[in-house]
Order: structure tokens, then C-alpha cells, then sequence
């Protein structure tokens, strides 16, 4: 098939240090080319693909202090993937509801992933609109809010087998990873730790966005001589990172659509401790890669339980559930589903040619005429 995959331009792909979406594209692109498909991966130019690149702009919008309108680069990239189409087989969006509205009125089946939270208010009215849009979900969680959307079916996401790996360190501390935000509660990882007496290491970046609120309210849990702060890491330092800790916490306080942080910690044979939001449930197999709970007492009391998971389990647990090549494998089966509903379709809107006078009936219809009209009422753009 030829795909095209179409990628947020504010990462790289992949993205040099955090960024989830990028980096699911990335690992999705590099297993649609091993499968032998034609991909022509749409994103920023310092990206890094085995793909066709097809760079909007030359570098990552995150790292670029000139833009000051990320919207306006989107918009024209979406509009370079409209004028060549026709070139492709299909279209993958990664960009929320953007392509929406272009795209329905094209010919070349699409889907866009969500890799979002759904549940604001200003969701409602878009998918009100839009709610023909063939949309995919990365948990069944992220799609409560938004029963009204189009979707098609949840893939959950996947990365590659051998990216991270177990290490032979032995495990001393609890690991934090990701972000510090006031969703990702990191006072409550900070607190678990402080209880349980066990050191903990925060490798996360702390975004413009989040400045006061981590100088205001984390900054001071910080000084504690129990945390020591790693600043934001690469995935060639995820694995000694993750191996080298008795459980990865992920003390949430939002309705979270995946979690990468948590496939990342099974792939090391690093169990997780986790507080029930979003897809949670969904990722993580109590009793085999970690536990859930719902409160900071829980979870000290949990934590015992956690650190005493069969590594090796845990690590087996994510090769049968969670690679890139069981995501590429769902996307190609799916492509290919959506493909046959589309010819199927325009061969429905199609009119047969009439019938020649002689083989009319008496009242003025051949023997497809009622089929003829019908088609010929539902014709349209497809």
C-alpha cells in the first residue's frame, strides 16, 4: 500500500527527547516499511525516518524560537497532503480533529489516531460536527467522553521489542518519568517514597507552561534528600534508568488517554504502581507487571506486593501485548478494512447504464430501475 503518515510538526520524529505522539509515529512508520509498504512520512525536517520524508518545516517546532504560530504551518502541510492525495492509498492523520473537515471532501480513505485527552467541553460541539470522521482511540477510556465520534476501533500503542531492554543493575530506587505537571502528581510520587523510606529519581522536563507550578509547589518537595532530580532523558537512557528501579510510579490525577511511561517500564521487566485514570486499567495486568490504586496510603501498602513481581513476567507481558509490530499489524488490517468499505462504496453510488428500450417493463422500469434510481439519488462525493 502506499500510506501516508501525517505527524505533528512540534517533535522530531522521532522526537530527541520527550514527546509521545512523535514517537509512536515513528515506531509505526519504521514497521509499515518493514512490512514492505510505500510510506511518506509528512513531518518537520530534522525528522529521521526509513520513510519518504516530505518536511514542512526544517526543524521541530518546539525547538524553533521563530514560530510564534504553530496553527498556520499545520494548515499548510494539511493542505500539501490534500494536493497529493490522489497519490496515495491512504491517509493516516496524527492531528487531533484538523483534518476533519478537509479530508471528507476527498476521495482517498483516511482515519486520524487520537492521541489526546477528549473530555473538555469544546470537544462536544467538534464532534458533534465531525462525528462522521473515521476515528481511532489508543485505550477505550479516552473514547468515553465522546460516544458521538465515528469510532472505528481502539488500537493500543506499541514499541519496539528491542528499544529498551532489562539491564543487569540492581534495582534500589522508585522511578518517575515523563512530565511534571499538576496532572501527573508528582507531590504524590515524592510522598510514597518519603513514606516507604526509598529513594526516588524524577527523570521528567517541565514544560514553559508548568514553570510556576513546579517552582511554587515542587520545588520545595524536591529539596527533600530523598529525591534526586535527572532532568528530561532519551530513550538510549530509559533502559539503565528503568531496570535500575523497584517499580515505575505513575500517580496520576487525570484522565490519561495511554501512558507510554508504563509499556516503557514493562519493556525493562520494571513493574508499576499506578493510580486508577484513563487507560490504567487497561495496561496494566494486576499481579503481573504492577498494581492499582486509589489512594497514597494504598499504594505504600500496595508497594511491597509490586517490588515482589517476577521481572522476567513482567517483561513477557509487554513482548505479547505491547510492540510496535502488533500496532503496525492492527493499522494494516484495519487500512485494509476501510479500503474494501470504500470501494464498496463507490461502486454503490455508481448508476448502472440504462437498460435498452426493448427489455423495459410495461410500466416504464427495466429490472434494475428501482436499484438505477436509488443510486442515482444517493450520488455524491464519497
Amino acid at each position: 500500500m502506499r500510506i501516508a503518515q501525517v505527524a505533528p510538526l512540534t517533535e522530531a520524529v522521532p522526537p530527541k527527547l520527550y514527546g509521545g505522539t512523535e514517537r509512536v509515529v515513528y515506531w509505526l512508520t519504521e514497521e509499515l516499511v518493514a512490512l514492505g509498504h510505500e510510506v511518506t512520512l509528512f513531518a518537520s525536517g530534522d525528522s529521521s525516518t526509513s520513510a519518504k520524508l516530505e518536511a514542512m518545516w526544517p526543524r521541530a517546532l518546539r525547538l524553533d524560537g521563530s514560530i510564534r504560530d504553530a496553527n498556520a504551518l499545520h494548515m499548510a502541510m494539511l493542505e500539501r497532503v490534500r494536493q497529493r492525495a490522489d497519490t496515495f492509498d491512504f491517509l493516516h492523520f496524527h492531528l487531533d480533529y484538523y483534518p476533519f473537515s478537509l479530508f471528507a471532501r476527498q476521495p482517498t480513505p483516511f482515519l486520524t489516531t487520537l492521541h489526546g485527552r477528549l473530555d473538555l467541553p469544546e470537544h462536544q460541539p467538534t464532534f458533534d460536527t465531525f462525528c462522521d470522521a473515521p476515528v481511532v482511540s489508543i485505550s477505550n477510556a479516552q473514547r468515553r467522553p465522546l460516544p458521538q465520534a465515528n469510532w472505528i476501533t481502539t488500537i493500543h500503542h506499541g514499541l519496539p521489542e528491542n528499544l529498551l531492554v532489562p539491564k543487569p543493575v540492581k534495582p534500589s530506587y522508585l522511578a518517575f518519568l515523563g512530565r511534571i505537571a499538576p496532572e501527573k502528581r508528582i507531590d504524590r510520587a515524592i510522598r510514597i517514597a518519603e513514606q516507604c523510606g526509598i529513594p526516588l529519581k524524577v527523570a521528567a522536563k517541565i514544560d514553559r507552561a508548568d514553570r510556576d507550578y513546579y517552582d511554587e509547589e515542587i520545588r520545595p518537595m524536591m529539596a527533600s534528600p530523598n529525591v534526586e532530580y535527572i532532568g528530561e532523558i532519551s530513550d538510549a537512557d530509559k533502559s539503565e534508568f528503568l531496570s535500575g528501579a523497584i517499580a515505575l510510579l505513575v500517580p496520576i490525577d487525570w484522565p490519561e488517554p495511554f501512558g507510554l511511561v508504563m509499556i516503557e517500564a514493562m519493556a525493562c521487566g520494571t513493574p508499576v504502581l499506578a493510580f486508577r485514570h484513563g487507560s490504567v486499567s487497561e495496561i496494566i495486568d494486576e499481579g503481573i507487571t504492577g498494581a492499582i490504586v486509589d489512594t497514597v496510603d494504598e499504594a505504600v501498602w500496595m508497594l511491597p506486593r509490586v517490588i515482589a513481581l517476577d521481572r522476567h513476567a513482567v517483561r513477557r507481558q509487554f513482548e505479547q501485548r505491547f510492540s510496535s509490530a502488533r500496532m503496525a499489524t492492527d493499522y494494516v488490517a484495519l487500512y485494509r478494512s476501510l479500503l474494501d468499505q470504500a470501494s464498496i462504496s463507490k461502486r454503490d453510488t455508481v448508476a448502472p447504464l440504462p437498460r435498452p428500450v426493448s427489455e423495459k417493463k410495461p410500466n416504464g422500469h427495466g429490472l434494475h430501475g428501482d436499484r438505477t434510481r436509488r443510486a442515482a439519488e444517493t450520488d455524491g462525493p464519497i
